[in-house]
C-alpha cells in the first residue's frame, strides 16, 4: 500500500475538494437516491460558491488524503457556530469523512478519523459527533468500530426526500 499523507485543505484546494465531493456523493448514494435529488444536492451543496464559504469558514477545517499526489478523501469538521447543530459549543463536529471507491478498506477512513481524535485531544474538546444516514450501514459499523454510539437523531433533506440520520457521539474528555 502507498503511503497516505494527511495535510490541511485552503482555498486553494477547492477544485480537489469539489470533485472528490462529487465523486464519493454520487458513488455512496446515487444507487438509493433518485437522480433528481442527488443532482439538487450537488448543485446546492457542493457547488464553487458554497464550498468556499466553508473553506474560509474560521471555525471549519478541511484535511485532504494523498496517495502519492492523488487526492483519494478529505475530512470536514466543525467548531463552535459552524457546527450544524447545536448540541454542545465545546464539540467537534465531523460533517464529511469522503473516501474515494477505489480506496474503501485501504485504511484511509481510519487515518482521517484517527486525525480528528487528535484534533479533539488538542482542541480540550467534551466530545466529536455526526450525522450517518440509518441505511449507510457500513459507515455506522465504522464509527461504532471507533467508539461511537447514537445518542439522537435528526431529519436530512435530499432533495425532495426526508432521510434519518443517527447521530453518533464519541466522548473525549
Amino acid at each position: 500500500m502507498n503511503t497516505i499523507e494527511i495535510r490541511k485543505a485552503t482555498v486553494s484546494d477547492l477544485d480537489s475538494i469539489q470533485n472528490i465531493s462529487i465523486q464519493t456523493f454520487t458513488e455512496t448514494f446515487a444507487a438509493v437516491n433518485t437522480p433528481e435529488n442527488i443532482a439538487d444536492y450537488i448543485k446546492n451543496s457542493l457547488n464553487s460558491a458554497q464550498l468556499t464559504t466553508e473553506l474560509k469558514n474560521l471555525n471549519s477545517q478541511f484535511y485532504i488524503a494523498y496517495s502519492n499526489d492523488e487526492v483519494v478523501g478529505y475530512l470536514k469538521i466543525n467548531f463552535s457556530d459552524a457546527q450544524t447543530e447545536s448540541f454542545n459549543e465545546n464539540a467537534l463536529e465531523v460533517q464529511r469523512i469522503y473516501v474515494l471507491q477505489n480506496f474503501h478498506g485501504k485504511n484511509i477512513g481510519q487515518l482521517l478519523l484517527d486525525e480528528v481524535k487528535k484534533i479533539a485531544q488538542i482542541t480540550n474538546v467534551d466530545s466529536v459527533w455526526l450525522g450517518v444516514w440509518e441505511e449507510n450501514h457500513r459507515a455506522i459499523r465504522f464509527y461504532t468500530k471507533n467508539g461511537f454510539v447514537v445518542f439522537d437523531k435528526h431529519v436530512f433533506m435530499m432533495g425532495n426526500d426526508e432521510q434519518t440520520d443517527l447521530l453518533m457521539q464519541l466522548q473525549i474528555r
